[in-house]
């Protein structure tokens, strides 16, 4: 009976604070369109923000809120000549977010839709969603 009572406190203590242990490990990447910026957050702290690219003119990156659906530690892109795409992280059919070599284009749009980061933070973003699982990930694309 202690233990039954026990783990109804328990419960109920999850259930006020508002966090569980699949909610513990939350990661958000939120890319802000206007300032070609993506802020990077666990458990509402930040980690990290950098600067990206996104879709040039005639493009688009799509806005709104995805968990990833699929992750490749390197993948080349059937639709644009083979284009390296390291760390890809999947949210949104072919968009994806992943590392690229043209750092000097970072902080503008640049891209056919993607979100295109430093590889070097490509692999942070990727190593974090790995470690939390992509269920516990999202993605928020705003204007």
């Amino acid at each position: 009976m202690i233990r039954i009572l026990a783990s109804a406190v328990l419960a109920a203590a999850i259930l006020i604070s508002g966090t569980s242990a699949s909610l513990a490990n939350r990661l958000v990447a939120h890319v802000d369109l206007s300032k070609q910026t993506m802020t990077v957050k666990k458990n509402g702290r930040v980690l990290y923000k950098w600067r990206v690219s996104t879709a040039r003119s005639g493009y688009r990156t799509p806005t709104g809120q995805w968990s990833p659906t699929r992750m490749h530690k390197m993948w080349y892109s059937r639709k644009y000549d083979m284009s390296p795409m390291p760390y890809s992280i999947f949210f949104y059919g072919g968009y994806a977010i992943h590392g690229t070599n043209y750092v000097k284009s970072l902080g503008r749009p640049a891209s056919h839709g993607c979100v295109r980061l430093d590889t070097a933070n490509a692999r942070k973003l990727y190593d974090l969603t790995r470690e939390v699982g992509a269920d516990n990930m999202r993605v928020v694309i705003t204007h």
